[in-house]
């Protein structure tokens, strides 16, 4: 009997400490999961997008010498403003004034000379303050390669049996007159563009002059061996280089600054979507792409 008493107190005991020890263990905690911060990306603000203009079509103006750069220049702005069509129409200055002020429509003039669009700006055809002196050029003397020919400059054009020279009234024959001035060929009675054919031909001791239209009839006609000499812009006559030589460039101290000024004429027949373009035009003329352009074809920037 003692011996299960005492076998019941030691199973007692034993509970008992196991109890205990239960009791004192430390109570298990939770592994803490580590979570990646979260950050919201920041807000995109789209590209603007600007619609293309609406439909419209521009009448251009443009000297003859110009016409090269344009053929590249239109489909260039096309690309970015493939609804409006621009129609040009390429002469000499004194041509394309002379069609303005009978009548024709015109949104963008660019003259090969300032004194067409002095004259548009003072007779109201010109929109005031839309007038920008884009470019700027020099006379050159040409002839066809290998023609053998005794003039070696300016000075002694007299020698030519022939010259292609644009008429007074073009900024190309201008300023050709003008030259002839200051070197003492001409007697400078009157102003450069009054002077006649005849007149330059007769102080040339007689030289046979074929009168030109515009430029690039002079650059045709020394280029095909008509002439033997001709006056012509450097862009012209790099554009024909592999053809012709250029003889001597001339100094503008002679001919005086050649700009070419660009504007906007008021057309009263223009809509409202086609004088925007109008303007666009005129800006996009500006752009460092169209820059790049007009100095491929050898024209000088006027900074």
């Amino acid at each position: 009997m003692k011996k299960w008493i005492a076998l019941l107190l030691a199973v007692a005991m034993t509970a008992m400490l196991g109890a205990c020890a239960a009791s004192a263990a430390p109570a298990a905690t939770e592994t803490p999961v580590a979570t990646a911060a979260v950050t919201e990306a920041p807000a995109v603000t789209p590209e603007p997008t600007v619609a293309p203009l609406e439909a419209a079509e521009v009448q251009l103006f443009i000297a003859a010498s110009l016409e090269g750069a344009f053929k590249e220049i239109i489909p260039l702005y096309n690309a970015k403003e493939p609804n409006v069509k621009i129609t040009y129409n390429a002469d000499s200055s004194g041509t394309l004034l002379t069609q303005v002020q009978e009548g024709f429509a015109c949104d963008v003039f660019f003259s090969a000379a300032v004194s067409q669009v002095k004259t548009l700006e003072e007779e109201g055809y010109m929109i005031a303050g839309s007038r920008v002196d884009l470019l700027a050029n020099k006379l050159v003397l040409i002839s066809l390669k290998g023609s053998g020919t005794a003039v070696t400059g300016f000075a002694d054009l007299s020698k030519a049996k022939s010259i292609a020279l644009a008429d007074g009234s073009v900024p190309a024959g201008k300023y050709t007159r003008q030259l002839l001035i200051n070197l003492g060929v001409l007697d400078g009675s009157k102003e450069a563009k009054d002077y006649t054919t005849a007149d330059v031909s007769a102080a040339l001791g007689g030289v046979e002059i074929n009168e030109c239209a515009n430029v690039s009839k002079v650059k045709e006609a020394v280029k095909e061996g008509s002439n033997e000499v001709g006056t012509v812009y450097y862009s012209d006559a790099y554009s024909v280089k592999d053809d012709v030589d250029m003889i001597e460039v001339a100094d503008t101290a002679l001919t005086g600054d050649i700009i070419y000024p660009v504007c906007r004429v008021n057309n009263p027949e223009a809509t409202a979507a086609e004088t925007a373009a109008a303007d666009d035009f005129i800006a996009f003329l500006q752009t460092d792409a169209v820059k790049a352009i007009f100095e491929n074809y050898m024209f000088i920037i006027n900074k």
